[in-house]
């Protein structure tokens, strides 16, 4: 691969973590915003697929992640946040993601997934190892409200996944690798 093609992922990358970030901001003003964030997705997906707050009611917990990615020819990256709640305790743990693939594609979005953990080792093994990869698949042109996107769901054992796009230009197919993590400066 060719010196651009290497500078041009970097800057992409760059300009993508900017998009998934936070912003600045003291402690609880980021827990403000990851809390802020999850209300207006759950309210989004309720809209979409109402019969979803019932799953997430009676279910061992859920999360709530806001994710930027990229895909420029052969490589994808992303990066993003959210928070994990427990439904018997209220407890959130707040958490960081990072993906990165391969595959065809070109674009990039701003997209959201809901997870929703059936049994309460689905939660404790994700809060634990926080890994997942797998295949994807979509297509998407949307600007604010406006667009079209496919937006998908799957199930994967005891944990639901929804996903569905905020904004972004983007047509691909990957294979990737996604890890989440604990935010050690806000838990």
């Amino acid at each position: 691969m060719s010196q651009l093609k290497y500078t041009l992922i970097v800057f992409l990358c760059f300009i993508l973590s900017g998009c998934a970030s936070m912003g600045s901001g003291t402690k609880e003003e980021k827990k403000k915003k990851i809390l802020a964030m999850e209300k207006e997705v759950l309210a989004q997906l309720y809209q979409k697929k109402p019969d979803v707050k019932s799953q997430i009611k009676s279910a061992s917990g859920y999360a709530v992640f806001s994710n930027a990615n990229v895909n420029l020819i052969l490589i994808a990256a992303g990066t993003g946040y959210g928070v994990v709640t427990e439904n018997k305790t209220g407890k959130k743990t707040y958490m960081n993601m990072a993906e990165g693939g391969v595959g065809l594609g070109l674009g990039a979005k701003d997209y959201r997934i809901v997870m929703i953990f059936h049994k309460d080792s689905a939660i404790e093994s994700f809060l634990e190892s926080g890994w997942k990869s797998g295949a994807n698949a979509d297509a998407s042109a949307k600007a604010i409200n406006k667009g079209g996107e496919f937006s998908g769901e799957a199930y994967s054992g005891d944990v639901s996944v929804y996903t569905f796009t905020k904004t972004g230009l983007a047509l691909q197919a990957t294979i990737k690798g996604t890890k989440f993590w604990k935010d050690k400066n806000l838990n």
